[in-house]
């Protein structure tokens, strides 16, 4: 592998373990100590991760996210699972938003199937594969596009989700937290958020567990500005607690 693509492998094995020893990273790499330990320090130079005893973990303030299709591999069963739930919330008749991600997007592969009902996304991964489905009625926002996570964002989206009801939203994120709520690395994206915040009759946010304890530095909203969590079973208790205790509607799938 090359110095580059070493990071980008020691980024995503974070996404997906959280911690990682250096003396994994050597076995998995196939490279000495010395260059696990610069990949390191290039990484915690850029914000990404940071030391602790023996090895690095994810910095909990997140300075960027992975691309989609990377992001689509990681923690996909607990995706997958969360995606089907959540679109058992759906009713027939209702217009729903699938905001960009790769949790709507499983929720988009169930409701492929359903009737009567139509989906607003501003994502073009979720666009294309509802594409050949006759049966619903399809929305894209357009806007400024993020070719990193294949969506739009910015202004125009905003505007144009403004001008429309939702009955039912599906928020995606890649961090939140009690304290912070939901928030993003990327300030284009807190303004098509805001609006779903505005206009859906019900917003749920959907989210795998790795998610939480994270935050961007851009805020979106606190927890209590949505009506639903749907998350797994890997949520610390403590924290599930302490969302049922705030009267939030927090739907755990176990997988």
């Amino acid at each position: 592998m090359t110095p580059p693509e070493r990071r980008d492998f020691i980024y995503r094995y974070l996404h997906e373990h959280q911690t990682v020893s250096i003396v994994k990273l050597v076995t998995l790499m196939s490279v000495s100590h010395m260059t696990v330990r610069r990949d390191i320090r290039l990484l915690e130079e850029e914000g990404k991760v940071i030391s602790i005893p023996g090895g690095i973990q994810l910095n909990d303030a997140l300075r960027q996210e992975l691309p989609w299709n990377e992001k689509a591999l990681i923690h996909h069963r607990y995706k997958r699972a969360i995606g089907k739930y959540a679109a058992s919330l759906v009713e027939d008749g209702q217009v729903v938003y699938l905001d960009a991600g790769t949790t709507t997007f499983e929720i988009a592969q169930v409701l492929a199937e359903r009737f009567n009902l139509t989906i607003i996304t501003n994502d073009f991964s979720i666009i294309q594969y509802l594409m050949n489905k006759p049966q619903l009625n399809l929305f894209h926002t357009g806007g400024q596009v993020d070719k990193r996570n294949y969506s739009c964002v910015g202004k125009s989206a905003a505007m144009v989700l403004r001008s429309l009801n939702v009955d039912i939203a599906f928020i995606s994120t890649s961090s939140w937290e009690l304290e912070h709520g939901i928030s993003t690395p990327h300030e284009e994206k807190v303004l098509v958020k805001q609006a779903l915040l505005e206009i859906a009759r019900r917003k749920i946010l959907v989210s795998d567990s790795s998610k939480y304890g994270k935050y961007g530095m851009f805020r979106v909203c606190p927890l209590s500005y949505l009506n639903d969590i749907v998350c797994d079973g890997q949520l610390p208790m403590p924290v599930q607690q302490q969302l049922y205790e705030s009267n939030m509607k927090l739907h755990i799938v176990n997988i």
